[in-house]
């Protein structure tokens, strides 16, 4: 490959880009029709881009500067590709206007010559930066590079961002003191080098960052024009030696643009439809004052009418030329051949499997086998063990051990997999958006990386609670009894996945699972005898009631007897929980379950195609 002839020629491997992007934009505008309450029928529209143009051409780095709200994010996620150009399914949304990439619209085989890197810095926090790059690459590069090659191209982008010193340091967040937020940064910037791309999109690089840090990351960007790149990024407040780096700048105004051309003639615009500093400042600074409508002199005016000049100037002297040059570069793609399409994914789905379970088993383990967790279970164990100890000469109580552990190989499973896809949706959202794998290879490796915490610590704990409480002392009762709640709890956990994926707020969340283990505790057959027959039937989807019913059957057997009086002996069978649950039809309880396990992984697949791209 090319790219790593390059390398090993010792030539920067960024030197030129795979396939230079000319960017051009035309009448962008951007609508959102909302109510002002649920119920109603009165509807407002909001005009956040209004006929925004402009070009970015290789080599060149193009700042959309403008005030907060003003329209910069959005119309950055516009160009990058990021917005569904239909809209939502409801329509409340539409976007006008015309975006190409050397005269082509945007593709999926497109994605693979751009970077977009998001505001916030959305990595893994206990993998070191060599760890996210290196698995940035595996999944982003192509299956006809080697795993070594694909590790010397990581190396090269963390030469190439000065990040060596930092290579062995975790990313850290708010609980893991990890690298600073520059270096942050730059791990997110060199996510997207990865791919070499032809255009790169920023959204607010510097936020954050003091101005020393944030001078070089510019410049870096800036450096990385060379050789036919483009940059494309949406900043706040550049500081002036930042601002005299841009090629060109798009200043907006409450979604309207009031200035497109060259960074160094911007000053000079201003001026020649009135507008100067009465004093020395930064020309970012005067911009801002600019667009938020306050003039440069002491004249009175009103906001409003103030932005109406501003654009009304830029409609009678800039439009024409900027259309100019729009048109210029659509004669030069006029006769050039449609974008190659290419196979949608870079890498095999098993090459995507592996890698994704590889890099969740060593950011997850710090999580899943925690103390906290680890200490929580044992000591929940003990504490079970040592109430119900020794407790098989009392059936009842039996019945009450067996159904604790229900409830507890309920609960945890549930509750902890609340958490597993509302924590990851940044990361989701981030990295299918960047067609870095299919949603089928991230959903699988989940599960299977999730298995080892969710079989392990259901085996000690019942190791610990069978013994001590004394439940039937047979290898094959333990083993039954055992492979029954690990079924269950695997069960229980999808449905915490479930309801996490449908429901990405966590206390919502939280408040319809404490709602549906509530009744399905209520239902299992233990705390209740005669329910009303209205309802009786929901005991059929209680995970806690098919679990209560396989765990007794592994214990007694219709033919046992208990001591119901002094010297009198009952048959297990009259005993009310066991009339609840019966012993008949087991094969009907441990088919039910399977089906409730492949309907909630179902269910949970479903919700989280709503996340990032389709495929």
């Amino acid at each position: 490959m090319k790219q790593l002839t390059q390398l090993v020629g010792g030539d920067s491997i960024f030197s030129k880009p795979q396939q230079p992007l000319t960017l051009k934009f035309e009448d962008v505008g951007y609508k959102i029709k909302s109510t002002a309450h649920k119920n109603s029928q009165k509807s407002s529209t909001r005009t956040i881009l209004n006929g925004v143009s402009g070009v970015a051409l290789p080599g060149e780095m193009l700042a959309l500067l403008g005030p907060s709200g003003s329209g910069k994010t959005t119309l950055l996620t516009i160009l990058g590709g990021r917005l569904n150009s239909t809209g939502t399914k409801s329509g409340k949304r539409k976007l006008t206007g015309s975006i190409s990439f050397n005269g082509a619209p945007y593709s999926s085989s497109l994605s693979r010559s751009i970077g977009f890197v998001t505001q916030d810095d959305v990595h893994y926090p206990h993998l070191t930066v060599t760890e996210t790059l290196l698995y940035t690459a595996l999944l982003r590069l192509p299956d006809s590079i080697s795993r070594k090659e694909k590790a010397i191209v990581a190396e090269a982008v963390i030469t190439e961002l000065g990040l060596t010193a930092c290579c062995d340091s975790i990313i850290g967040n708010s609980e893991n003191r990890g690298v600073s937020g520059g270096e942050r940064k730059r791990v997110s910037i060199g996510q997207e080098l990865l791919i070499n791309p032809s255009l790169l999109f920023l959204d607010e690089p510097t936020s954050g960052l003091d101005s020393t840090i944030a001078g070089r990351v510019v410049s870096t960007l800036l450096n990385l024009t060379m050789g036919g790149r483009s940059v494309v990024m949406s900043i706040h407040q550049p500081s002036s030696s930042m601002f005299y780096m841009f090629h060109k700048v798009l200043l907006l105004s409450d979604g309207h643009p009031i200035y497109f051309g060259k960074g160094s003639s911007v000053m000079e615009y201003f001026a020649s439809v009135g507008y100067e500093p009465s004093v020395q400042m930064n020309p970012s600074d005067f911009l801002l004052d600019l667009a938020n409508g306050v003039p440069p002199d002491e004249t009175v005016l009103d906001k409003d009418d103030f932005k109406c000049a501003l654009v009304s100037a830029y409609n009678t002297k800039l439009k024409n030329k900027v259309q100019e040059e729009l048109e210029e570069v659509e004669r030069q793609f006029r006769e050039t051949e449609p974008h190659n399409k290419t196979e949608q994914w870079c890498t095999s789905w098993w090459n995507q499997f592996r890698v994704l379970l590889e890099r969740g088993l060593k950011e997850r383990k710090h999580e899943s086998f925690s103390y906290l967790k680890i200490t929580h279970v044992i000591i929940a164990s003990f504490l079970g063990g040592i109430i119900w100890f020794q407790s098989r000469r009392h059936v009842q109580d039996q019945m009450g051990l067996i159904f604790f552990i229900v409830g507890l190989w309920n609960y945890l499973p549930t509750f902890g997999a609340l958490f597993t896809f509302p924590q990851e949706r940044e990361m989701l959202n981030k990295e299918r958006s960047s067609r870095m794998y299919q949603l089928s290879s991230y959903f699988v490796a989940r599960l299977v990386g999730d298995l080892p915490i969710e079989l392990v610590m259901p085996t000690v704990s019942v190791t610990i609670i069978y013994w001590m409480g004394g439940l039937k002392p047979t290898a094959l009762s333990y083993i039954t009894f055992l492979l029954i709640t690990l079924f269950s709890a695997l069960v229980s956990e999808g449905l915490g996945v479930a309801i996490g994926a449908f429901i990405m707020d966590l206390r919502k969340a939280t408040t319809i699972t404490s709602i549906l283990m509530g009744l399905f505790m209520m239902l299992g057959g233990f705390y209740v005898q005669k329910v009303p027959l209205f309802v009786a039937w929901l005991k059929y989807v209680s995970i806690c009631f098919h679990m209560f019913k396989l765990l007794v059957l592994t214990q007694f057997t219709p033919a046992d007897t208990y001591e119901c009086a002094p010297g009198q002996r009952c048959s297990v069978t009259n005993l009310p929980p066991v009339k609840v649950v019966g012993f008949e039809h087991k094969e009907f309880n441990i088919i039910t379950m399977f089906v409730m396990l492949v309907f909630f992984k179902f269910l949970a697949y479903m919700a989280l195609r709503r996340i990032g791209v389709p495929g």
